[in-house]
C-alpha cells in the first residue's frame, strides 16, 4: 500500500554557509526519500533555512545589512552545495516567511487557550557596554549541572543539560566580554511541566518510534534527584526587542525565542509547497496544506542531529500536541561527523569544506556513497578517514559494481551486437537460476529492509557481496575462453547466457544503488537500454539490448584528499620596495623574520590580561602515554595535574613521539578547557606543543617541557 509521507532535515540556520555536518544529514535523509519514491510511495520532501534571532541580528548589523537580506544572501548561496551533492529537496523556504508568522502564531494562541502560557517577571542578563539584553546563545560560562566551562547560556555541549542563562556560574557576555548584569523583564513560557505535558510526553517518547539510545535518554531528563532538582522545567519562549523574528500576539515588543518558531518552519515550508501547487504536480495531490495535514495517514518524518534533540522530543510535539495538530511519526536522530577521529579543524586541516571538496573535481557520490556505508539507525558519530574513503570507493564502486558493466559490454558488443539472450518459453527461468540472478534475488527483502530502517551500512554490505559473487562467477566462467571457440557466438550461446546473466545481476545492482547514487545509476539504467531508471516494482523487466558502454565512474586519486585537506594557505604579505616603489612578495624563506610570521603565521590580535587569565595552564606529569586504536594522529595521555587524581587527553601527536618516550616527562596542559565526548572517550584537556603553520614543508611537533624543579599541579602564569 503507497505511503504519504512529510519529511523534513533540520532547518540550517541562516548566518553562514553549509558546512558537511549538513551534508551529512541532507545525503541521509534524501538517499531515504529517494527509496521511498521508488519503492511507489508519495514524498513531500522539504527544507528552509532558521532565519530569526539576536545572533542573525548582531551579523547583519555587522555586515552593513538589513536581517532580511542578511539571510537572502545565505540562502542564495545554498543551490551549489544541494545541486552539487545531488540532494533534490522539493521546496526551500525560510523561517521568516509570511506562512511561518501566521502559524507560529496561530499555534501559540492555541497553547494560551490551552492553559499553557505563562507570564512571569524574569531576570535577564544584560550588557552594560552594549546597552542590550543578551540572548542565551551570547551568554557563556560554567554548566551548573557539569561544571564545564564556557558553555552557551540555554544548554550544555558537554552533558546536554538545559538551563536559563541566570543558573550559569561565571557568567560573561559573548559580545564584549563584560560581566552580565541582571534586570527584570516580563517573560511568556510555555509550561512544559504541566501534568498534562509531562504525562503525554511520558507517554509519547517511550511508545517505541524512537531510537531506544534516544528514548532512554529522554526519560532521564524526566527523572528527580533525591533533593528535587530535575525533571522538566516550563520553557521560556519570550524575547525582548530588540529582536529579529515574530512578534507575540499582544505583547508589545516581545518576540517569539526562535526555537519555537524554527520546528514551525517545517510546517510552513510544506504549507508553502501545497501554496505553489508542488504536490499536484508531482503526486497528483489537489489537497489543500490544513487537508494533508489532517489525514490520518500522512507520516511526518524528521531528520535532525544529537544535539538538537531536546527541543524536538519534548517541545515540539507537545507544541503540536496541545496546539491540536500531527505529531511527529519518527524523529531520526544522527551523530556528528569527524576526521580520522578528531573533531574537525579547518585550521589544521582536518575540515572537509563541502565546494572545496566540489571545486576539485571530486565525484559527490563518492561521498554519497562513503557516509551511507557509514550510516546505521543508530546515533553514532560518522568517521570521514582518508584512507579507508579512498580504498572503499576504488574497491566497491570501480573495482566492483562499475566493473561488471565494463567487462560484459565488450563482449555483448562484439559477439552478440549488444543483444541479450532471449531465452525461449521452454527455457524460461533458466537466467533466474544462474549464480548472478541468485545473488541480488536472494538478497532483495533484506536490502529493501535495511534501508527503509535506515540501515544504510548493512543495505551496501550485502550489494556489494552479492557484486563480488558475479564478478567471481564471470571470472569462473572465463568467458574470454569462451569466446575463441566461435561456434559459441551464436543465441543462447554459454558465452551468451553467461554474460547476459551478469547484467542481469547488474541491473538490479543499479536499481539498489540507485537513491545512493542517482546520477551514475541513471547513466548505468540508459546504457541497460532503459529510456527511466526502474521503480522497485518494474524490477524484473529484463534487459534486452544494451547500448554503447560509456565509462560510468573513475577512480578516487589520493592525491585528490590531501589537496583537500590541505590547510588554508596564510596570504602572502608584500614589502615595500626600497624608495617605497610597487610592492613585491618577500621571498618564502625570509617570512618568518621579515613578514612578522614567526613560525609561519602572524601573531594573534591583542589580548588583555583578564582573557589570558581565562587560561588556566598548569603543570601535568604524563603518568602513561598509549596508541589509540582506530586513529593514525591520536595517543592517549594520563597525565597527573596534583589534583588527586588523573586526566585522560587526547592529542594528535602520534606521529612525532613514542609513547613509551613520553612516560614520565612533564608537560604544560590548559587544565580548564570543557571536556569533549570524542570516539575513542572523553578528552579533559588538550597538552601544549609547537608547530609550524606548514606542517608539510616544515614537519615537527614538539610537545612542551618544563624546566627540571616544576611539580604537576604548579600554574603557568
Amino acid at each position: 500500500m503507497s505511503r504519504q509521507i512529510f519529511v523534513t532535515t533540520a532547518l540550517p540556520y541562516a548566518n553562514g554557509n553549509f558546512h558537511v555536518g549538513h551534508i551529512m544529514e541532507y545525503i541521509q535523509a534524501d538517499i531515504w526519500v529517494r527509496f521511498q519514491r521508488m519503492q511507489g510511495h508519495q514524498v513531500n520532501f522539504v527544507g528552509a533555512d532558521d532565519a530569526h534571532g539576536a545572533p542573525i541580528m548582531i551579523a547583519a548589523e555587522k555586515a552593513g545589512k538589513t536581517p532580511q537580506q542578511f539571510v537572502a544572501d545565505i540562502a542564495a548561496g545554498r543551490k551549489p552545495y544541494l545541486e552539487g551533492f545531488h540532494i533534490a529537496f522539493d521546496h526551500w523556504s525560510s523561517t521568516d516567511s509570511a506562512e511561518n508568522h501566521a502559524l507560529a502564531q496561530e499555534i501559540y494562541v492555541a497553547l494560551r487557550e490551552a492553559g499553557l502560557i505563562t507570564v512571569r517577571p524574569v531576570e535577564q542578563f544584560f550588557d552594560p557596554e552594549k546597552s542590550m539584553f543578551l540572548p542565551d546563545r551570547f551568554i557563556k560560562g560554567e554548566c551548573p549541572k557539569c561544571g564545564a566551562k564556557d558553555q552557551y547560556g540555554d544548554s550544555c555541549e558537554v552533558c546536554g543539560a538545559v538551563y536559563s542563562p541566570i543558573e550559569l556560574k561565571n557568567p560573561y557576555s559573548a559580545l564584549s566580554g563584560a560581566t552580565p548584569v541582571r534586570k527584570t523583564s516580563d517573560h511568556y513560557f510555555f509550561k512544559l511541566s504541566d501534568p498534562r505535558c509531562m504525562e503525554f510526553l511520558q507517554a509519547w517518547t517511550q511508545d517505541g518510534r524512537l531510537q531506544s539510545e534516544v528514548a532512554n535518554k529522554i526519560a532521564e531528563w524526566f527523572t528527580k534527584d533525591e533533593s528535587g532538582e530535575g525533571g522538566l522545567s516550563d520553557w521560556d519562549i519570550s524575547r525582548d526587542a530588540p529582536y529579529f523574528g515574530i512578534e507575540i500576539p499582544d505583547a508589545p515588543g516581545k518576540y517569539f525565542y526562535v526555537w519555537l518558531d524554527a520546528p514551525v518552519g517545517y510546517l510552513a515550508s510544506l504549507k508553502s509547497y501545497f501554496a505553489h501547487g508542488g504536490p499536484k504536480a508531482r503526486h497528483g495531490d489537489a489537497r489543500t496544506f490544513e487537508e494533508y495535514m489532517a489525514d490520518p495517514a500522512v507520516e511526518q518524518v524528521h531528520f535532525i542531529g544529537k544535539d538538537i534533540t531536546y527541543f524536538h522530543t519534548l517541545f515540539w510535539p507537545a507544541m503540536l500536541k496541545f496546539s491540536g495538530r500531527k505529531l511527529p511519526t519518527q524523529i531520526n536522530v544522527h551523530g556528528f561527523i569527524t576526521v580520522s577521529g578528531e573533531k574537525m579543524s579547518k585550521s589544521r586541516g582536518t575540515g572537509i569544506d563541502p565546494l572545496k571538496y566540489l571545486g576539485l573535481g571530486m565525484n559527490p557520490e563518492w561521498l554519497r556513497y562513503y557516509i551511507a556505508a557509514k550510516l546505521n539507525s543508530k546515533v553514532e558519530d560518522v568517521d570521514f578517514n582518508p584512507e579507508d574513503f579512498v580504498a572503499r570507493v576504488n574497491s566497491d564502486l570501480v573495482g566492483k559494481y562499475v566493473n561488471i558493466a565494463s567487462r560484459c559490454s565488450t563482449f555483448i558488443h562484439k559477439y552478440f551486437d549488444g543483444e541479450l539472450a532471449q531465452l525461449a518459453a521452454a527455457d524460461e527461468g533458466k537466467l533466474q537460476e544462474m549464480i548472478p540472478l541468485q545473488a541480488v534475488i536472494s538478497r532483495e527483502t533484506g536490502i529493501a529492509e535495511a534501508i527503509d530502517k535506515r540501515e544504510f551500512g548493512k543495505a551496501l554490505r550485502e550489494i556489494m557481496a552479492a557484486a563480488d559473487e558475479i564478478n567471481q562467477y564471470f571470472d569462473t566462467a572465463k568467458p574470454w575462453e569462451l569466446a575463441k571457440d566461435s561456434a559459441q557466438h551464436v543465441a543462447n550461446s554459454a558465452l551468451h547466457e553467461v554474460l547476459s546473466a551478469c547484467l542481469e545481476g547488474f541491473k538490479y545492482l543499479t536499481l539498489f544503488l540507485s537513491p545512493i547514487l542517482p546520477e551514475v545509476t541513471r547513466r548505468a539504467f540508459d546504457f541497460l537500454g532503459f529510456d527511466m531508471p526502474l521503480s522497485w516494482a518494474e524490477r524484473r523487466q529484463p534487459v534486452s539490448t544494451i547500448r554503447k558502454y560509456e565509462h560510468l565512474m573513475t577512480r578516487v586519486d589520493p592525491k585528490m584528499l590531501d589537496a583537500l585537506f590541505e590547510p588554508p594557505v596564510p596570504p602572502v604579505v608584500e614589502a615595500p620596495k626600497p624608495g617605497g616603489g610597487n610592492k613585491a612578495p618577500m621571498p618564502p624563506e625570509g617570512e618568518h623574520l621579515a613578514l612578522g610570521r614567526p613560525g609561519g603565521e602572524e601573531i594573534a590580535p591583542t589580548i588583555t590580561i583578564d582573557d589570558f587569565v581565562k587560561v588556566d595552564l598548569r603543570i601535568a606529569k604524563i603518568v602513561n602515554a598509549e596508541h589509540v586504536e582506530g586513529s593514525t594522529k591520536l595517543l592517549r595521555l594520563t597525565l597527573d595535574v596534583g589534583e588527586g587524581r588523573t586526566r585522560n587527553v587526547f592529542s594528535g601527536i602520534k606521529d612525532a613521539y613514542n609513547p613509551e618516550d613520553l612516560v614520565g616527562k612533564l608537560t604544560v596542559m590548559v587544565a580548564n578547557l570543557a571536556p569533549r565526548k570524542m570516539k575513542f572517550g572523553v578528552s579533559e584537556g588538550m597538552v601544549l606543543a609547537g608547530s609550524h603553520a606548514d606542517e608539510k614543508a616544515n614537519p615537527g611537533i614538539y610537545v612542551l617541557e618544563p624546566f627540571a624543579g616544576a611539580l604537576p599541579g604548579m600554574r603557568v602564569r
